[in-house]
């Protein structure tokens, strides 16, 4: 069967294992379905800006042309670096945008991907977030009332802990063992200075995420439709925003928004 259309990243379902759906065009296509079979993903050569949907030669920000890319909310410098935002002072490049999604309640988190890492996200994209970057095992730290407040937790905590995913240990389950997150949290907490350990949530519950994956890859290796116009082969499983294919290969979903695919599986 063909599906054609621009497609944008997974949406996902919090299961076990974890349920995965491929916005392609008008439609929505499981993803689960396709785990041990053969797919074909052929780029037909075209984009289309997430946002404006006008054609493009070239994204930025994994979906955005580039007018889209400088004067869009959703690509501010906040949204990489939550320390930045300024809406909670009323500076902001569409404050009705930032009433929406920086002007609400955040977390920080401790994830396990490979190793131990601290994020940030908005409480409604919880258990999105930790989902898109492959965590194993996740566990709210801090919730703070805008984003601002929640970046410089992270900004606090990058002194001990890193902000990043090693995302090829992640691919093949090399998961960091022995790692107590209750401990880590109190341990974390601790470091804080009074007025931001005011902001720790009381939610102790560590979430464990479960992938749909027959097989993890030995080594990994990273492809996608600039240099292939083809990429077909055997999905081996799903972790984060990425397809796993029987040849080692990878494919990052979320870096393709706006890409227009004819998928024949």
């Amino acid at each position: 069967m063909l599906h054609t259309g621009p497609i944008i990243k997974m949406r996902t379902e919090l299961h076990s294992p974890i349920q995965y759906e491929l916005p392609i065009g008008e439609d929505l296509l499981p993803m689960n379905q396709f785990i041990g079979k053969y797919v074909r993903f052929k780029w037909l050569k075209e984009i289309l800006c997430i946002l404006c949907e006008r054609k493009i030669n070239k994204s930025f920000a994994q979906g955005f042309c580039y007018p889209c890319f400088i004067n869009s909310p959703e690509t501010s410098e906040c949204i990489l670096r939550p320390e930045l935002c300024e809406a909670q002072i009323g500076n902001a490049r569409d404050m009705d945008w930032a009433e929406k999604h920086c002007l609400q309640p955040h977390f920080v988190y401790l994830a396990v991907s490979s190793g131990i890492k601290v994020g940030v996200t908005r409480s409604t994209q919880i258990p999105t977030r930790w989902i898109d970057q492959g965590a194993s095992f996740a566990i709210k730290f801090a919730e703070t009332p805008n984003r601002y407040i929640a970046g410089v937790i992270e900004v606090a905590m990058k002194e001990f802990i890193s902000d990043r995913t090693a995302w090829q240990r992640m691919l093949k389950n090399q998961i960091l063992e022995d790692i107590d997150l209750y401990d880590k949290k109190s341990e974390l907490i601790e470091k804080l200075n009074p007025q931001l350990q005011q902001f720790e949530s009381i939610d102790e519950e560590i979430i464990e995420l479960s992938y749909p994956v027959l097989e993890f890859p030995q080594k990994v290796k990273s492809i996608g439709f600039d240099k292939h116009n083809i990429i077909e082969g055997r999905i081996m499983g799903i972790k984060g925003q990425y397809l796993i294919f029987d040849d080692n290969t990878v494919l990052n979903i979320r870096k393709h928004n706006g890409y227009v695919l004819e998928i024949d599986s």
